[in-house]
């Protein structure tokens, strides 16, 4: 699905996400973290976007910031750019809103996180954890309450009687689906999902990918869904978006990033997908020098340069030039030529 023929459900232009760095007897600020510097896309309503990355590139927050969640986890956060949402007429800057000013729209825009141990109460029951969520946002009764948290469990696949056990009675799988539960309790219209396959075991990771694909369909969902493992995003992605250090350096239909990708990054991320052949020719693998630069020093110029095989001496002087290579696809190097 593209997002170029209709009006756009969240448009994100020049997102930032600066974290101050105090240090000294006085606090004084002696640096910036920069997570997120300058990200763009646009999600069409009923699109599934992927955002993927190693750790430590940004992608986790891009959804808090856009679920705005962050002042509460970090007050001296500094957010720039915007996350516009586009829903039944109605418009909003997300990362600007207050907290009173975002309740309205905290029922359309939920969470699943990527923690199914820590994100759930251990002391409220399933029952008490989907329902909150209704007490705030629906106006229902509570019988009306009851009934919706036995449907919504049977939805995920958990039996309706689970309601008055404790999260601690769980797996990780059947935790992750209560979660799921939950972000669905409010009839939302986006799901921003922070890998949330990557706790749980191979085998799970596909009952819960699967589940969400269903719950796509059946509730008009639009999912940003993000995680490290591009194999898995390609299974239920119509685009993908690939972040590095703060920024996107690919941007492309699902089959294109994933069958032709263009950015050495990206060729990286699909070079170290598993391959369960062991007889498998290995020798073309790529292998990445080093780790992923702190984003407290990041290089100049293009942040992959320190890393990139095909890096010039012009990569240090300044950012790469994106390149609009038609069809919605784009990518931050100009020397893709050369692969």
């Amino acid at each position: 699905m593209s997002a170029a023929n209709q009006q756009p459900l969240l448009s994100v232009r020049d997102l930032k996400v600066h974290f101050p760095i105090y240090g000294g007897v006085l606090r004084k600020q002696v640096g910036t973290v920069k997570a997120v510097d300058g990200v763009s896309f646009d999600l069409a309503p009923g699109e599934v976007l992927g955002l993927v990355g190693e750790s430590g590139s940004g992608k986790t927050t891009v959804g808090r910031a856009i679920s705005n969640i962050l002042r509460a986890m970090s007050p001296d956060v500094v957010l720039g750019g915007e996350a516009t949402i586009n829903h039944e007429g109605q418009t909003a800057q997300l990362n600007d809103l207050k907290r009173s000013e975002m309740l309205p729209w905290r029922a359309k825009v939920q969470m699943i996180f990527q923690d199914p141990f820590s994100s759930l109460n251990p002391r409220m029951t399933v029952q008490q954890l989907i329902e909150r969520p209704m007490e705030l946002h629906l106006d229902l009764s509570s019988a009306e309450r009851k009934e919706r948290v036995a449907y919504l469990l049977d939805r995920v696949g958990l039996q309706p009687e689970y309601a008055e056990r404790y999260p601690h009675e769980f797996s990780g799988g059947q935790r992750q689906r209560i979660g799921i539960a939950r972000a669905l309790s409010t009839n939302p219209t986006l799901i921003i999902a922070d890998e949330p396959v990557s706790a749980l075991d191979v085998s799970v990771q596909a009952q819960v990918i699967n589940l969400m694909a269903e719950l796509r369909e059946e509730f008009g969902l639009t999912y940003l869904f993000v995680a490290h493992d591009l194999a898995i995003v390609y299974h239920i992605a119509d685009r993908i978006a690939v972040m590095y250090l703060g920024d996107i350096v690919e941007i492309g239909s699902a089959d294109q990033v994933y069958n032709d990708p263009k950015h050495p990054y990206t060729r990286a991320l699909l070079s170290s997908v598993p391959q369960p052949d062991p007889r498998h020719d290995t020798s073309g693998r790529i292998r990445l020098e080093g780790d992923i630069p702190s984003p407290l020093a990041k290089p100049s110029g293009c942040g992959f340069r320190t890393r990139c095989p095909i890096a010039k001496d012009s990569c240090a002087e300044e950012a790469p030039e994106w390149l609009e290579l038609g069809e919605g696809r784009g990518v931050g190097c100009p020397h893709t030529s050369e692969l």
